[in-house]
């Protein structure tokens, strides 16, 4: 079949094709308005200033491990166990949990990746109605009041945050819905008569159990920026929830979901930031079932401490934004990231849950998919497109229609008959593939995969002990159980080259519906009540589902190889922690303006969050995108983490040469661009994985004193280094693009001409382009061609564009492995370089924590931006070696020094002396 062809549906229905009909065509289902969910409408009946909760300081304790008293409610007289934990780092610890429980409560695991080192809280005063902690050497304190009981905590005598200061702690303990009877749980199966429906009541169908949600509530003073909680398609900046609204986290496959709207979608990262120029803090709230989530801003009075009594000062009142968390069960675990940097709270994050996963370097290149590319004919043809049209692409994807029925882990026998063949060519290309593997297994006695698991109770099980069944791509179908370890461990055995039959050490995998999506289910996803292993009901896992298929996905390919080679896995349905594992995609967007303009905040959200191996589906996902946005998309995609297009299978067929010959050329400019960067982003994929820095980075972490930038979601940083402006609305001709900074210099990344900020300024466009400048001060490493992938592009040539700062001077760094396994780990295999322009001197030498690697690294061009003067002569000084001069030449309307045709090794140490004419 010609990929220019449009892709037909399979000529006989099935009752998958059925299926799929329904869910594309009609509203998939009616999600749940905050109103109907049961946990949240019993919360909201806890008003502020009436807490019942007051501490027993007389049962305070103190040691190692922290600090520890109990918690007494008035009027049920239920006692609560609070623990206090000082972490080392700038990280504090509260866990809040009965003494006696009903019934064992769910604490999360897994997603914390070691035990922290600890510290112990020395005690400046305790009286019987208020203890003071010191943390690191008395730079915060921790107040913890009795009557009620609140925690503050202070620096240099201010409030930072204050801790149930509004009084909305809420336990329920073990408050049962009789058997029969109506709840508000959430758990639903059906909605209730209409008469019951209008006031948000939903059908409890589980019988007696008991309720156990928790909330607390936090106030930040002098806070009026928060960020964080993904994955919405909201703004960056969290808004006032107001009267009736909430964040909701709540993994939910919403097809073609609504922009501006804070229900759930595919993820959930419970960390919410705040920030202002003084301070970054960060609240992780350990909790994997529904949790809401409130933000108030409002303005206070300023509270200040002293040894005597807290203080409210007669004074302008300050900033203040309210948080409340409510989460259906578990725990109340919630870990204060002190900060005081936006880097700061990065590193707390990530010494928590970890770091990104260092990822291959092809996963870096362009990716194309749709649902489905129809056989090997048809890959092969998209293939050979790319080459006839000289555009560089790395992977190729199959969705769903690859496999024998739904059934993953298997190929269509007609369509893919020869997939090891398939794998061979793409290989010969240096080229990947990744395919599909959902969650959901097939009911089919004959499909061993679901035979050996249904044999090993590998199942989530309904509320009788049977496997739950539910319906998805492939009809009746079963959910493996990944919260079950031997399920992970057996799930990611599947992934060996002689269980996976076809499948070679080019295919890399697709993580989908892992929310997990079950069709004609309320909300389109798992019954609360089924149960997972050791008896711990959906409710209590339902958002470390997907977090657990990554899991075991990147461990069954890691294992594949031996434990040599890094995996490839994305997956749309994430936690906390998922980071570790791959990469993470917006789910299915439109192919409308708005989505491609939504896509930027949600992405600096996920980034924010510890997710920096994230992007959006380059065109939209559903329907048809005009010409104009496609190309418009391409461009901004091309300076994000992850670079992907996917369309819907009832879309019109869009490779990239399909949209004219002058639109091909805007979208292989767009491409190629992209891999000449491979250095860049190569470099701040390492950076992010070493040393938790932001690899797409919102202007608030690189201008955290610029209250001007606090606010900006149309533009953002790529690193530190290059600021990227894209065009987020049609037929426009100029663009006012902000240049942050008061002393900072930008230069236009394509023409170099210099623009100092503080300001905004119109900047005119084309289609041609999206503006991208290179911030002064800074070197960027990038590639003088490009290949037919990354594959071809192991030894092409350098370039370094330097950006002189106000100062003229400028730094950057150079970071080169095999790109594929995990010998920059085991053998210190890799290739450190750092780059300093200083005093007319470009300097090349080891950057810290250097490695040893055999790779030709030469540089070829160097260009210099901002340099005044016209040199006289240019010399290269490399050690042992005679001074060699350099041919050059000059702009001085733009202060541009360009040196090329130099061959210098990037990996040895050398000088390149600039001399001034007089």
């Amino acid at each position: 079949m010609s990929s220019m062809e449009s892709a037909p549906l399979p000529p006989q229905a099935s009752e998958a094709d059925d299926i799929i009909q329904g869910v594309l065509t009609e509203n998939k289902s009616k999600f749940k308005t905050p109103n109907q969910i049961g946990f949240y409408r019993r919360q909201k009946l806890l008003l502020p200033g009436q807490s019942l909760y007051h501490a027993q300081l007389d049962t305070f304790k103190i040691d190692d491990a922290g600090a520890s008293l109990k918690i007494i409610h008035q009027d049920t007289n239920v006692p609560y166990q609070l623990q206090v934990i000082a972490l080392k780092g700038g990280i504090v610890r509260l866990k809040i949990k009965e003494f006696s429980p009903l019934k064992t409560r769910y604490e999360v695991s897994d997603v914390l990746i070691k035990e922290t080192a600890t510290e112990r809280f020395s005690v400046s005063k305790q009286e019987s109605d208020n203890v003071v902690l010191d943390y690191q050497n008395g730079l915060y304190k921790l107040h913890i009041a009795a009557h009620p009981f609140s925690v503050t905590v202070t620096q240099e005598e201010k409030a930072l945050l204050s801790i149930n200061s509004q009084g909305l702690l809420y336990f329920e303990s073990g408050v049962s819905s009789p058997p029969g009877s109506v709840a508000t749980e959430g758990d639903i199966d059906a909605p209730q008569d209409s008469s019951k429906e209008e006031f948000g009541l939903w059908k409890e169908e589980s019988g007696d159990r008991s309720l156990t949600s928790v909330g607390l509530d936090f106030s930040l003073h002098g806070f009026e920026h928060v960020y964080g909680i993904p994955e919405h398609a909201d703004t960056h900046r969290l808004q006032d929830c107001g009267d009736s609204e909430v964040y909701r986290l709540y993994n939910l496959d919403v097809f073609g979901y609504s922009v501006c709207n804070k229900m759930g979608i595919y993820g959930s990262v419970p960390l919410l930031l705040a920030h202002k120029p003084s301070h970054t803090c960060g609240i992780f709230w350990l909790n994997s079932s529904e949790t809401m989530v409130e933000t108030h801003y409002k303005a206070a009075l300023q509270t200040e401490f002293s040894q005597a009594a807290p203080v409210t000062r007669k004074k302008k009142a300050v900033p203040m934004v309210d948080v409340r968390w409510m989460s259906e069960s578990g725990i109340v675990d919630v870990f204060l990231l002190l900060g005081p940097a936006p880097q700061d709270v990065f590193n707390q994050y990530a010494q928590l849950t970890g770091t990104q996963a260092f990822p291959t370097r092809f996963s870096l290149g362009y990716h194309q998919c749709r649902w489905n590319y129809e056989d090997e004919a048809d890959v092969e043809a998209v293939d050979s497109g790319f080459d006839e049209h000289h555009i560089p692409y790395d992977v190729i994807w199959l969705d769903i229609e690859h496999t024998d029925g739904k059934r993953y882990f298997t190929w269509d026998p007609v369509k893919f008959s020869d997939p090891l063949q398939m794998q061979k060519k793409l290989q010969e290309k240096k080229r990947k593939l990744v395919v599909i593997s959902d969650p959901h297994i097939k009911v089919d006695p004959n499909y061993s995969l679901y035979a050996e698991a249904k044999e090993k109770g590998f199942f989530v099980k309904d509320r009788n002990g049977e496997d739950f069944v539910g319906t998805c791509w492939p009809g009746s179908s079963s959910y493996l159980d990944f919260t079950n370890p031997a399920v992970r461990d057996w799930y990611s055995s599947q992934f060996a080259l002689d269980a996976y039959k076809g499948s070679t050490d080019a295919l890399f995998v697709w993580n989908d519906m892992n929310e997990p999506s079950v069709f004609e289910s309320p909300e389109m996803t798992m019954p609360k009540y089924a149960v997972h292993h050791l008896s711990w009901e959906h409710r209590d896992v339902h958002n470390l589902y997907g977090f657990y298929q990554q899991m075991s996905t990147s461990e069954g390919l890691i294992r594949r190889s031996g434990g040599q080679e890094r995996p490839f896995v994305l997956t749309r349905s994430f936690f906390a922690g998922s980071q570790r594992y791959g990469a993470v995609w917006t789910g299915d967007n439109k192919a409308e303006w708005e989505y491609l303009k939504i896509s930027i905040p949600m992405l600096l959200s996920l980034s924010v969050a510890g997710i920096s191996f994230c992007g959006a589906d380059i065109g939209g996902f559903v329907g048809d995108p005009e010409p104009e946005l496609l190309v418009r998309w391409y461009q901004a995609g091309s300076f994000q983490p992850f670079f992907r297009a996917h369309a819907i299978r009832d879309s019109k067929r869009r490779e990239p040469w399909l949209f004219g010959e002058g639109n091909t050329l805007l979208i292989r400019n767009s491409i190629e661009e992209r891999y000449t960067l491979l250095p860049y982003l190569y470099l701040l994929f390492y950076r992010a994985h070493v040393s938790a820095e932001l690899v797409m980075r919102p202007f608030w972490v690189e201008f955290p004193k610029n209250p001007e930038t606090f606010g900006v979601e149309t533009q953002y940083m790529l690193g530190s280094a290059l600021m990227v402006a894209p065009v987020l609305v049609p037929g426009v001709s100029s663009l006012d693009v902000l240049f942050p900074g008061p002393k900072e210099l930008w230069y236009n990344f394509r023409n170099y001409k210099c623009i100092k900020g503080q300001r905004k300024q119109k900047v005119g466009v084309t289609l041609d382009e999206i503006p991208v400048y290179q911030r002064g001060g800074s070197i960027i490493p990038m590639h003088t061609a490009v290949g037919k992938s990354t594959g071809w592009m192991e030894e092409t040539p350098y370039k370094l564009h330097v950006a002189l700062n106000s100062k003229g001077s400028a730094s950057g760094e150079l970071y080169v492995d095999d790109g594929h396994s995990f010998k920059y780990q085991h053998d210190r295999m890799f290739i450190y370089r750092h780059f300093t322009f200083q005093k007319n001197v470009l300097s090349c030498k080891s950057a810290k924590n250097t490695g040893h690697f055999s790779r030709e690294c030469i540089l070829k061009k160097v260009l210099v931006m901002g340099l005044k003067k016209m040199p006289s002569e240019v010399n290269i000084i490399s050690p042992g070696k005679e001074k060699t001069q350099v041919t050059f030449t000059y702009s001085h309307k733009l202060g541009l020094l360009t040196m090329e045709s130099l061959s210098l090794d990037a990996s040895a140490d050398w000088e390149i002396h600039i001399v001034s004419s007089c």
